[in-house]
This record gives C-alpha cells, sequence and structure tokens, in this order.
C-alpha cells in the first residue's frame, strides 16, 4: 500500500511539470533556473520595446533637426552618385517573411503559436502598422527625394518589411535564430532599395522600421485578449490527465495537447 501511495504522488508531481518534446512531463527547472528565465524574458521584453522606440524618436527628432535632415540629403547624394538605376523588387520581396511566417511550419518547422495564433498576430499587427503610417503620413508632410509627392514620411514599404521580419523573428528564434536574421535581411534590403529608388530618406526607412516592430510587439500583447473574445487556448495551455498504468506501476500522468 505504501509504494502505491508513493507512485501515486510522483505521478502526480509530473502534472505541474512543463515540456514540450517529452510525452510525459517532468519538472527538472529549478527554482534558480526559472528566476534566470524570468529575468531574461523582462531583458528581451524590454529590449523589443526599447530598440523600435529609440528608431521612431530617431525619426522625429530629424523633422526638427537641421543637421539630421542634411544628413538624409548627404546620404541621397552619395547613393545616387554611386547607383544610377532604379529597382523593382522592393514592391514584392517584403511579403516574403510574411510567406515564410506560415510556409516554414507548412514544411514541418515548428513555430512557437498556433496557425490561428499567427494569423491573429499578423492581422492585428498589419492593422497597428497601417494605421500608424498612414495617419503620420496625413499629418507629416515631407516631400520624397524625387519630389513625387509629400507622403515621404515613413516609409510603409520597410514598416511592412520589419515587420513580418519580426514576427518570423518571434516564432522562430527557438529553432534558429538564423531564420530570424534572414527575415531582417530582407527587410533591410527592402528599406536600401527605397532609399536607392529615391522614394524614401534615411530618417524614413529607420521609422519604418520602427514601426513594423513595434506594431508586432503590440499584436503579441493583445492575444491574451482574442483567446478571451475568441474562446481560443494557447497551444502550450492545454494539459490532459490520464492513468498510467505498466506492469509494475499505476497512477496519473499529463500530456500537454497541440
Amino acid at each position: 500500500m505504501r509504494k502505491t501511495v508513493l507512485f501515486c504522488l510522483i505521478s502526480t508531481n509530473q502534472l505541474f511539470a512543463q515540456s514540450d518534446s517529452a510525452f510525459f512531463l517532468h519538472d527538472s527547472t529549478t527554482f534558480a533556473e526559472k528566476t534566470v528565465n524570468t529575468k531574461s524574458e523582462k531583458i528581451e521584453t524590454a529590449f523589443s520595446f526599447a530598440l523600435p522606440s529609440a528608431l521612431i524618436t530617431y525619426g522625429i527628432v530629424t523633422r526638427f533637426t537641421p543637421q539630421l535632415q542634411k544628413f538624409d540629403h548627404n546620404i541621397d547624394a552619395e547613393i545616387n552618385q554611386i547607383i544610377h538605376r532604379k529597382y523593382t523588387f522592393d514592391d514584392y520581396i517584403l511579403y516574403t517573411p510574411y510567406l515564410s511566417v506560415f510556409g516554414l511550419d507548412l514544411c514541418g518547422v515548428r513555430a512557437k503559436h498556433s496557425f490561428t495564433e499567427r494569423t491573429l498576430v499578423v492581422g492585428t499587427s498589419v492593422l497597428i502598422m497601417g494605421t500608424s503610417i498612414i495617419a503620420t503620413k496625413q499629418l507629416i508632410h515631407v516631400p520624397r527625394p524625387d519630389n513625387s509627392n509629400e507622403h515621404s514620411f515613413p516609409s510603409g514599404h520597410t514598416a511592412a518589411a520589419f515587420l513580418g521580419a519580426h514576427i518570423l523573428f518571434r516564432e522562430y528564434k527557438d529553432v534558429s535564430p538564423w531564420i530570424g536574421v534572414a527575415g531582417y535581411a530582407v527587410a533591410s534590403t527592402t528599406g536600401t532599395l527605397r532609399m536607392i529608388n529615391r522614394r524614401h530618406w534615411f530618417s524614413d526607412v529607420i521609422v519604418g522600421a520602427g514601426i513594423g516592430i513595434l506594431s508586432a510587439e503590440l499584436s503579441y500583447l493583445m492575444l491574451p485578449v482574442w483567446y478571451k473574445l475568441f474562446k481560443l487556448k494557447s497551444r502550450h495551455s492545454g494539459l490532459a490527465i490520464i492513468p498510467m498504468v505498466s506492469p509494475n506501476q499505476f497512477g496519473l500522468c499529463g500530456m500537454c495537447i497541440f
């Protein structure tokens, strides 16, 4: 009888463990490791908002600083002294990170969130980004380098590209950080091409990158709202309690539901 009670307690303890790779859950994380993980997550969250905020601040300050505006013009002049042609594929490559966000998962590379969750994140972030870009262009009239209109500030193409790249990073960083790096490389290329094509100033591109990253981060904060509104469950929140029987022991164990 003691042996049975003891094992039931051991098996029940497994309900409180967390593991993404094992069928049965084992709690091997120490208190110190959990504390380090919590601090790491806080630092990462702070950096995720600090970086885009800094980028956006730079662009706003540029609008009131003649020296920084001169810097924009100098970069534009340098680029056009070296490159004398325009490239049109900046209108297309910005969608590459979005295709990867869903395509990699379909190819067997597992994303952090479910397909539904990723769809909500992308939809929410695009709405936030689009509203921010349109409102800013209407309020702040900055002529484009080619003088085609006064909607240069900020760069919508760059914002869309960095939004997709940041979601790609968030979804697959645990698989490989290089997936996110590739996404940021595509986004950076998009911003660079916008300057080469004389559609945007350097500060426009910087602010666009900041808006894209910030929109993605805000959309992830909205996920709990969508969970409640649409009665969704996080991929890693489900836990089934099932009996476990073997020739030598029996009890309860936990199994994650994906």
